[in-house]
């Protein structure tokens, strides 16, 4: 082995020797399975921070399995993104060809996208392979695939035919820009500073309007252009004020449109006047209450988000109808929103009708694709009807069929499964699933898996045009049947019928609906087991927080906070890490303020720290919560980590070079310490697969790390260089064989976690062992020996360890040498006690540094000692024999003044206001670590001065 760590060395080259050899690859031999379904990632660019945390558990949880002697299975695959790819290789196309897509034919701008799609699958399969996630990758899907398609259109053929899908006008999240209506998870809402207009709606009595004596009803609203699409005004019947209104009409300003005032306890009675105007063609909370009351849908908006010339009037159902004007005042028509509220707003202004504006907080919904505000939109689109589909969902997680982890995710899935509404499958895209539906001249429906098939199957001549929809699939549907169409569904697959249901889906708590109840509810429909139940596509749900900055911040492009997996593997300097944040930013604005950002986070760059840091850095950090801060000070401490872990197994290796390696057991004659080391091994093997098992990775990578850096590390190895050194020719070489095989143990323990380090040490414990078998990937994960246990053992050795700890701390706090010998004085020493000093003499003496180790049996003067009593044995050292109590006291003192100095110094800055206020904030900082530090050098000062002192002369 070299002498330093070097990650760059190893990673690639180790990946290619895994991959060529086929180690990923299922082996179908073995009857206990094991699969895990990658979420896709999009091919919308590389792999981000939460790509890189999921995909590293899901690598844990398929390299321990596999060392169990499982047929595991990795399906990995990527999504086609239909909304995110399609805006992405416009904004491409525009900057590099000043065209849309408007300027291709749908054939041609889709091939532009698959060569898009060829180059970012190449980086993100690049980013995997880095990660030394451990898939199959001759089995990779992408969700355009041609069998993948095949799935879709028989899914939604099937629906069809039973009657779950259905086309209808409704009400949708409207995208103005890319014109195409977007799931709830696309829109985000902001709170952001608006304006509430108060417009008068002349009321008409007894079916008059008197021009000298009008009376108004005061509505309050945030978007004054919709009145063009008003049907009702809605007042709660509670209201005492005004509900005497309820059944008379009202005039629709600038429009002349009379509409009636109805009943609805949607009216809030303490919202602004506690009357409300009702557009059901432009507001989710006006459509429902269209819809209770049968009243007219104006649709006034073009979905380009202009003024429409002529409105379009539909009834309650969402027909066609014929009965309401269609007027819009010619000076509005073809205005964009914003600029047709401020002319309907002045042209209120001018007739009396604006009572009032007040600046108010309001929320508006944003896409966060193309940012634009979201306007609701009445449109046709296809459904999918969830309600029966929910109910066997709901079911499967309360039957314990399927379990969330952590649990509190439950209550969140069945609340939403509870309360779910029809999904709307249909995008107004060119990059997708088109829809399997095609139509004649007469507008009837067909739906088939291709033209042929329809033709063949209604005998449809060919002198009638058939024509396909224009419209794709959602994403998420395709998605949604991820975990069976990537097995081979609709056929009856060798792989579908090995590795479904699936064991395990890790995924965030934020698509829970979109993509993880879909899953659900589409495998249990088209799934069914021998028996002709539904299955589940998997057992187990483990919810993943969200990585976020070091304060907490979502991390996304706009804020420049993004840290790039890679950059922390390979290292980046700061100006290219600087060029990479502000490169392509929607807002040019931003780039100063993320510069500033990022030189303060990392002024000298991103240090590389190989993979294995970093996936053990986000096994860490892997806890319950919601939200994961990064830390960077963590990751370089897992990085020190791996270089102690390299350089504690370069010793192991040079020690036993040509050891004639035996199976290893617990001898009765064996040295105390390797019963120890054995027995702590045996425990941690315990926690740390029952931590594996309970997806508790914070607790199994805290376990291994506490193992080999504080157990193995600190203690064994320090004993172990003593028996070498001085032990008898058995205990050396017993020794030598505990040694290799506690380091051959938990680096079987530590290879899911740490791939690359721990095959490369392995490679050298194979041939010292003369082990047969190529690579530690396919070696027998540890298993826990009940009967290696003694409580004794663990006790008389903790016991030595707590006299070694306080030798070592009263050197530190007397300020004596860390090698001078010290004779030691051990009173009130039980026979068992006795035995354990004599049996480990040589060891305790070694490590400590000490002259001589006296056992007494009468009293000592403890005036003239340093005591401590460990587990009722006291422990006298003879301080005064070993220094010069005035020296020592001066000397500590003098450091104490200076330290005080110091002290005084920092307080006064940290205390002044302007330093506080004007000192930049790593002085700041600077100053107030420093306090700490001093702080608690005083202490130990301080500490020794009175253990001085209370000494006798």
């Amino acid at each position: 082995m070299e002498k330093n760590y070097n990650p760059k060395r190893i990673e690639e080259v180790l990946y290619n020797f895994w991959e060529t050899n086929g180690y990923f690859k299922p082996n179908n031999k073995k009857k206990t399975t094991f699969c895990i379904m990658m979420p896709p990632p999009n091919i919308t660019g590389s792999l981000h921070m939460g790509h890189a945390f999921q995909q590293t558990i899901m690598d844990v949880l398929i390299r321990y399995n596999r060392m169990q002697g499982k047929n595991t299975f990795w399906q990995v695959g990527t999504d086609h993104a239909g909304i995110a790819t399609q805006i992405l290789v416009e904004r491409h196309m525009f900057l590099t060809e000043q065209k849309t897509k408007k300027d291709y034919s749908r054939e041609e701008f889709i091939k532009k996208i698959w060569i898009w799609k060829k180059k970012s699958s190449d980086i993100i399969k690049q980013q995997m392979r880095r990660l030394g996630i451990s898939v199959d990758w001759e089995y990779e899907k992408f969700t355009l695939d041609p069998e993948i398609s095949v799935a879709v259109r028989e899914a939604f053929i099937i629906f069809y035919q039973n009657n779950f899908i259905y086309q209808k006008k409704r009400l949708v999240h409207w995208d103005s820009k890319l014109e195409t209506v977007v799931s709830d998870l696309e829109v985000e809402h902001r709170l952001i500073k608006g304006k509430k207009w108060f417009i008068r709606y002349p009321i008409i009595q007894n079916n008059i309007l008197l021009k000298n004596q009008i009376k108004y009803l005061v509505i309050a609203t945030t978007r004054p252009e919709t009145l063009l699409g008003d049907t009702a005004i809605a007042i709660n019947p509670k209201d005492m004020n005004n509900n005497f209104l309820i059944g008379q009409f009202a005039m629709c300003p600038l429009i002349n449109r009379v509409i009636p005032i109805i009943g609805d306890e949607y009216a809030n009675l303490d919202k602004d006047t506690g009357c409300v105007k009702i557009t059901p063609a432009h507001d989710f909370n006006d459509y429902k209450v269209g819809v209770r009351h049968h009243l007219p849908m104006i649709n006034i908006f073009t979905l380009d988000g202009r003024i429409k010339s002529v409105a379009d009037v539909y009834n309650y159902k969402g027909k066609k109808s014929h009965k309401y004007s269609t007027f819009i005042p010619y000076q509005f028509q073809k205005l964009n929103i914003l600029s047709a509220r401020t002319k309907i707003v002045n042209e209120l202004s001018k007739l009396g009708l604006l009572e009032k504006i007040e600046e108010s907080d309001i929320i508006v919904p944003y896409s966060d694709r193309s940012d634009v505000i979201i306007e609701p939109m009445l449109t046709n689109q296809w459904y999918l009807k969830t309600s029966k589909l929910a109910q066997e969902a709901i079911y499967a997680v309360k039957d314990k069929k399927i379990k969330f982890i952590p649990k509190k995710y439950e209550s969140m899935y069945l609340s939403w499964m509870n309360n779910i509404e029809d999904w709307c499958i249909s995008r107004q895209l060119w990059w997708g699933h088109q829809i399997p539906v095609w139509y004649d001249d007469k507008k009837n429906i067909y739906v088939g898996h291709n033209e042929e098939e329809i033709r063949l199957k209604y005998s449809i001549s060919k002198n009638i045009s058939l024509i396909q929809e224009e419209d794709v699939l959602d994403t998420w549907f395709s998605s949604g049947l991820w975990t069976f169409s990537t097995l081979g569904w609709p056929k009856k697959t060798k792989f579908l019928k090995i590795f479904h249901p699936t064991n395990v889906i890790v995924s965030g708590f934020d698509i829970i609906f979109f993509w993880i109840a879909r899953m659900i509810m589409l495998t249990m429909y088209f799934i069914k087991d021998k028996h002709n139940n539904p299955e589940v596509p998997f057992k187990n749900i483990y919810i993943t927080g969200l990585i976020r900055d070091e304060y907490g911040q979502k991390m996304s492009k706009s804020k420049g906070n993004v840290i790039d997996p890679l950059d922390m593997i390979d290292g980046i300097s700061i100006n290219a890490l600087i060029k990479k944040r502000t490169k392509n930013l929607f807002d040019p604005k931003l780039s100063k303020k993320i510069v500033e950002s990022t030189l303060k986070q990392f002024p000298e760059g991103i240090a590389s720290t190989g993979t294995d840091a970093l996936r053990f850095t986000f096994l860490a950090l892997a806890s319950s919560t919601r939200d994961i801060k990064w830390d960077m000070s963590r990751l370089q401490g897992y990085r020190n980590f791996c270089n102690k872990l390299w350089n504690a197994s370069r010793f192991v290796l040079q020690n036993t070079e040509n050891h004639n390696f035996l199976e290893c057991d617990l001898e009765d004659n064996m040295l105390l310490i390797n019963k120890w080391i054995l027995i702590k091994l045996n425990n941690t093997i315990k926690l740390y697969r029952k931590s594996l098992d309970t997806y508790r990775f914070d607790i199994a990578s805290n376990t291994l790390y506490d193992f080999i850096w504080n157990i193995f590390c600190d203690w064994y190895l320090e004993f172990v260089k003593i028996v070498i050194k001085t032990g008898s020719d058995r205990e050396i070489y017993l020794t030598k064989n505990v040694l290799l095989h506690v380091l051959e143990s938990f680096l079987k323990l530590t290879h899911p976690i740490m791939p690359f380090i721990t095959e490369t040490i392995w490679q050298r414990i194979k041939l010292i062992k003369n082990i047969k078998s190529n690579t530690i990937m396919l070696e027998n994960f540890p298993k826990y020996k009940k009967e290696l246990f003694d409580q004794k053992i663990l006790i008389n050795m903790n016991w030595i360890k707590k006299i070694i700890v306080f030798l070592r701390n009263i050197r530190v706090k007397m300020n004596i040498s860390r090698t001078k010998l010290l004779p030691i004085f051990l009173y009130n020493v039980t026979h068992e006690k006795e035995k354990i000093i004599i049996d480990n003499l040589l060891l305790i003496k070694s490590i400590s540094f000490l002259d001589s180790i006296t056992i007494l049996v009468r009293k000592y003067n403890e005036d003239l000692c340093v005591k401590e009593i460990i587990d009722e044995v006291e422990i006298l050292i003879p301080i005064l024999k070993l220094i010069d109590k005035e020296v020592e006291l001066k000397r500590l003192k003098q450091e104490e003044k200076k330290i005080k100095i110091n002290l005084l110094k920092i307080q006064e800055n940290i205390s002044n206001k302007n330093f506080m206020k004007f000192a930049p904030n790593t002085i700041v900082t600077k100053e107030k670590n420093r306090l700490l530090e001093l702080k608690k050098t005083w202490k130990k000062l301080s500490d020794q001065i009175k253990l001085l002192q209370n000494l006798s002369s």
